[in-house]
C-alpha cells in the first residue's frame, strides 16, 4: 500500500471527522438542556420557560441538521476509503453502527419533527415526553457510535477465523460493556453538555450586555450553570476513569501522553510540564507531581506504569510471536485440516495483529529480520510531542471550566449575572470547549497509530486501493461543501441570535405580556 494513500486517507477522514464533530456536542447538550427547560415550563406553567425553550430549540435544531448531513458522508468513508478494513472487522464493527441507525437515529429523526411542530398540538407532559426522546435519541447515537470506537481501541468479544481471513464476533455482551467504550461515553457526552452549556451562557450574556431579553437570558443562564458545573465536574471525573483503562487496554497510548520514555518506580509521577524529544528519548525541563500518574493510572501505590522503551521491547515479542501465528494461517490456507497449524495459531492468535506490522517493511513478516522486527516494534510508538500537549491543553480546559461554572453559580445568587466583565468572559470563553473537545478526538485517534484496530490490524493496511489525484478530488469536493455549509449554519445561528426569542404569531408589542420584555438597566 502506497503511504501517501494511507496518509491522504487518514486526512480525509480526518477532517469529515472534526468537522461532523463541531456539531454533536451542541445536539448532545442542547437537547438536554431542552428537556430542563421544558420541564420548568410545565411545572410551573409560566409562558416565559416556554419561549426560552422554543427559542433554544430553534438554535438545536439548525445545529441538528448539519450533525445528521455530516455524519452520513463518514458511514460511507468506510467503504470508500477504508475497504479492507470493513471487509476484515465490519462484522463486528458494523453491528453497532446498523443498530445506532435503526434504534437510535430513527428514534431521534421519527420525534424531532414532533418537537417543533407539536407544541399546540400535544399536551404539556405529551411535548416533553417527546423533546425527551429527542434528547434520548441523540445521546442513544453517541452510545452506539462510542461503541464502535471503543471496539477499534480495545478489541474485545472477537476473534481471528482462519477460514473466512476476517474478524468475527464471539460476545457481543462483551462488545456493548466494554470498558473503554464506556469510559469514552460517559467522558464525551459530559464534553457536550459543557460546550452547549458554555454556549447558552455566552447567547446569554451577549444579550445582558446589549440590555436585550434580559429575563430569558438570566434564566437560561442560571439553567446552564448549574448544568454546566454538574458536566464539567463529571468530564474531569470521566476522564480519570478513561486514564485508568489505559493502563489494561493502551499502554502505549499512556506512556505517550506522559512521554515516559522508562518504567518508572511506582508509583509513577504525573508531568505538569516538559518538552519530549523523540530523537533523544527524554523529557526536557520537566516538572512533576509525585505519585499522581500512579494512583490515576491504577488505583494503588505499587502499580506499575511501563514506559516507552519497555512497551517497544515488549512489542517485539508479541511481533515474534505473531509470526509464529501467521505462519500458521498460511500452512491452514493450503490444508484447513492441518492440526498441528491449528494447534500453533491458538497459542500464538493473539499476536497475530502484530506481525502484520512488518508488512510495512517486508512482503512476508515470516522472512523478516531482526532489524525490520525492531523497526516494526518502534513504529508502534505513536507521535509523543503531539499527544502531550494535547493532553496538556484538554485537561487544562477542562479545570478551567470547573472553575468557570463555579464562579457562574455564584454569580446567579450573588449578583443575578449583573457584572459585565463576567459577562465579557462567558462570551469570549465560547470557542473553547470545541478546541477542547477536537483535541480530545485527536488525541484518542492519534494515540491509537499505528492501529486502525489496536493490536489486530494496522492502519496502512486497512486503507482502500485509491489512487492520489481521487483521495485529492474528494477532500478538495468535502472541504468546498462543508466550507459552504459551515456558513450557511452561522449565519443562520447568527440571525436567529440576533432575532432572538420572538415567537413569528406575536405582534412586537406583546412580548411583554409573556414576561421576557427587555428590561431598564439594573
Amino acid at each position: 500500500m502506497d503511504m501517501a494513500v494511507v496518509e491522504l486517507s487518514r486526512l480525509q477522514f480526518a477532517l469529515t471527522a472534526m468537522y461532523h464533530f463541531l456539531f454533536v456536542p451542541l445536539t448532545l447538550g442542547l437537547s438536554f438542556l431542552l428537556v430542563i427547560m421544558e420541564s420548568i415550563y410545565v411545572m410551573t406553567g409560566r409562558e416565559i420557560w416556554r419561549t426560552i425553550t422554543r427559542f433554544w430549540g430553534k438554535l438545536f435544531g439548525i445545529n441538528f441538521v448539519l450533525g445528521v448531513a455530516t455524519g452520513i458522508t463518514m458511514e460511507f468513508e468506510f467503504g470508500t476509503n477504508w475497504a479492507y478494513y470493513s471487509h476484515y472487522v465490519g462484522d463486528i464493527f458494523g453491528a453497532p453502527l446498523a443498530i445506532e441507525g435503526l434504534m437510535a437515529f430513527f428514534l431521534e429523526a421519527t420525534f424531532v419533527g414532533l418537537m417543533f411542530f407539536g407544541w399546540d398540538k400535544l399536551s404539556k407532559v405529551g411535548h416533553l415526553a417527546v423533546t425527551f426522546l429527542v434528547a434520548l435519541g441523540s445521546n442513544l447515537s453517541a452510545l452506539w457510535i462510542l461503541i464502535a470506537n471503543g471496539w477499534m481501541q480495545n478489541p474485545v468479544g472477537a476473534r481471528f477465523n482462519p477460514e473466512t481471513m476476517r474478524m468475527e464476533v464471539t460476545d457481543f455482551y462483551s462488545v456493548l460493556f466494554n470498558p473503554v467504550a464506556q469510559a469514552k461515553f460517559v467522558h464525551t457526552v459530559s464534553a457536550g453538555y459543557v460546550a452547549a452549556s458554555v454556549f447558552v451562557m455566552g447567547v446569554s450574556a451577549y444579550y445582558l450586555l446589549k440590555g436585550k431579553w434580559t429575563n430569558v437570558a438570566r434564566r437560561s443562564m442560571m439553567v446552564a450553570s448549574a448544568f454546566g458545573l454538574a458536566s464539567s465536574l463529571s468530564v474531569v471525573v470521566l476522564g480519570d476513569e478513561s486514564g485508568y483503562a489505559l493502563t489494561d487496554n493502551q499502554r502505549m497510548k499512556l506512556a505517550a501522553i506522559e512521554a515516559m520514555w522508562h518504567t518508572e518506580e511506582a508509583p509513577a509521577g504525573l508531568s505538569i510540564f516538559g518538552i519530549p524529544d523523540m530523537a533523544a528519548q527524554e523529557t526536557h525541563f520537566e516538572v512533576k507531581v509525585p505519585y499522581v500518574l500512579g494512583l490515576i493510572s491504577t488505583r494503588s501505590l505499587t502499580g506499575e506504569v511501563m514506559g516507552i522503551n519497555e512497551l517497544v521491547l515488549k512489542a517485539d515479542e508479541r511481533i515474534r510471536s505473531g509470526i509464529v501465528a501467521y505462519d500458521a494461517v498460511e500452512k491452514l490456507k493450503v490444508n484447513r485440516a492441518d492440526m498441528a497449524a491449528r494447534e500453533q495459531f491458538e497459542r500464538h492468535k493473539a499476536d497475530l495483529g502484530y506481525a502484520m506490522l512488518l508488512k510495512r517493511h517486508v512482503a512476508d513478516p515470516r522472512a523478516a529480520t531482526d532489524q525490520q522486527i525492531l523497526i516494526a516494534a518502534k513504529d508502534t510508538i505513536p507521535n509523543v510531542p503531539v499527544m502531550f500537549w494535547l493532553f496538556r491543553i484538554m485537561a487544562g480546559l477542562g479545570f478551567f471550566f470547573i472553575g468557570f461554572f463555579a464562579l457562574a453559580f455564584y454569580c446567579a445568587s450573588a449578583c443575578k449575572f449583573s457584572k459585565p466583565w463576567f459577562l465579557k468572559i462567558a462570551v469570549a470563553i465560547m470557542p473553547l470547549p470545541w478546541i477542547a473537545i477536537e483535541f480530545g478526538w485527536m488525541l484518542a485517534e492519534i494515540g491509537r497509530q499505528p492501529w486502525a484496530v489496536e493490536g489486530v490490524l494496522p492502519t496502512f493496511l486497512a486503507a482502500s486501493s485509491l489512487t492520489i489525484g481521487q483521495i485529492w478530488t474528494t477532500i478538495i469536493g468535502f472541504t468546498l461543501l462543508y466550507g459552504t455549509l459551515a456558513v450557511i449554519e452561522v449565519r443562520l445561528m447568527i440571525a436567529t441570535i440576533r432575532k432572538g426569542p420572538v415567537e413569528h404569531h406575536e405582534p412586537e408589542m406583546s412580548r411583554g405580556s409573556a414576561g421576557y420584555a427587555p428590561l431598564p438597566a439594573e
